[in-house]
C-alpha cells in the first residue's frame, strides 16, 4: 500500500504539470483569439488537444478560431462534437449556437435552422440565438422560393422543349407523308408514261403491220395486174379477130 502512494506522489506532480501546461496553452490562444491571430491561437489549441484530447474548452475553442478563418469544413464537426458532449445547458446552448453560424456560413440553412433551435431549446432566453434563428429561416424560405421560381421554370420550358419536339415530329411526320405522296405521284406518272410508252409501241407495231398487209395487197394486184396484161399478149400474138358491136 506504500508503494502504490509512494509511486501516486512520484506521478501527481506530472499530471499536475500536464494539467497546467494545456490550460496555460488554451489560455495564451484566448489571448491571440481576442487579438483576431487565429491562425496562432489554431496551433495553441491544437497542441492542448494533443497534451489533453479530452479538454473540451480547446475542441471548442479550436473550432471557433477555424470558423474565424472560414475553415468552415473543419470548424463544423469540432463545434457539434462539443455540443453533443457538453455537460451544462450554457455550453450545449453555445456550441449548437456557433454551429448553426458555422452552418449558414455553408448555406446548409436547414441544418443551421435545427441547430439554432438547439441552442434555444438549451437556453430560451438566448436573443442572439433566437434573432440568427429567424434570419436563417428567412434565408431558407427565400432558397426555397427560388427553388420552387427555379423549378417551375424547368418544368415550363421542359413543357416547351415537348412541344417543340412534338411539333418537329408532326412537321416530319407531314413532309414524310408528303414525301410518300410525291413519290407515290412519281410512280403512278411513271406507270403512266410505261402504259403510252407500250400503247405507242403496240400502235407502232399495228401500223407496222398495216402497212406490210398493204404492200403485200398491192403486190397481189401488181402480180394480177401482170398476169392479165401478159395473157392479153398472149391473145393478141394468136391473131384471132375480134368483133366489135356498137349498140346503136
Amino acid at each position: 500500500m506504500m508503494r502504490i502512494l509512494v509511486i501516486i506522489a512520484m506521478l501527481l506532480p506530472a499530471f499536475v504539470a500536464q494539467a497546467q501546461q494545456d490550460k496555460l496553452l488554451i489560455n495564451e490562444g484566448n489571448i491571440l483569439y481576442k487579438d483576431s491571430l487565429f491562425e496562432q491561437a489554431q496551433a495553441k489549441y491544437e497542441e492542448a488537444q494533443l497534451i489533453n484530447p479530452e479538454r473540451k474548452e480547446a475542441g471548442f475553442n479550436l473550432g471557433n478560431a477555424l470558423y474565424r478563418q472560414e475553415k468552415l469544413e473543419e470548424a463544423a464537426p469540432l463545434l457539434e462534437q462539443y455540443a453533443k458532449s457538453a455537460t451544462t445547458n450554457l455550453e450545449r446552448s453555445k456550441g449548437y449556437h456557433n454551429l448553426g453560424n458555422t452552418l449558414l456560413q455553408k448555406g446548409e440553412l436547414e441544418k443551421s435552422v435545427d441547430a439554432f433551435k438547439n441552442a434555444l431549446k438549451e437556453n430560451p432566453k438566448s436573443e442572439e440565438s433566437r434573432y440568427n434563428l429567424a434570419y436563417a429561416q428567412h434565408l431558407l424560405k427565400k432558397q426555397q422560393e427560388q427553388e420552387q421560381k427555379q423549378d417551375q421554370k424547368q418544368d415550363q420550358q421542359e413543357n416547351k422543349d415537348e412541344e417543340k419536339k412534338e411539333e418537329e415530329n408532326k412537321e416530319e411526320q407531314q413532309q414524310e407523308q408528303e414525301q410518300q405522296q410525291e413519290e407515290k405521284q412519281q410512280d403512278q406518272q411513271e406507270q403512266k408514261e410505261q402504259q403510252q410508252e407500250k400503247e405507242q409501241q403496240q400502235q407502232r407495231k399495228e401500223n407496222q403491220i398495216s402497212k406490210q398487209k398493204a404492200e403485200q395487197i398491192l403486190d397481189a394486184l401488181n402480180e394480177e395486174e401482170q398476169a392479165v396484161q401478159q395473157k392479153v399478149k398472149r391473145n393478141k400474138g394468136k391473131g384471132k379477130k375480134i368483133t366489135i358491136e356498137k349498140d346503136w
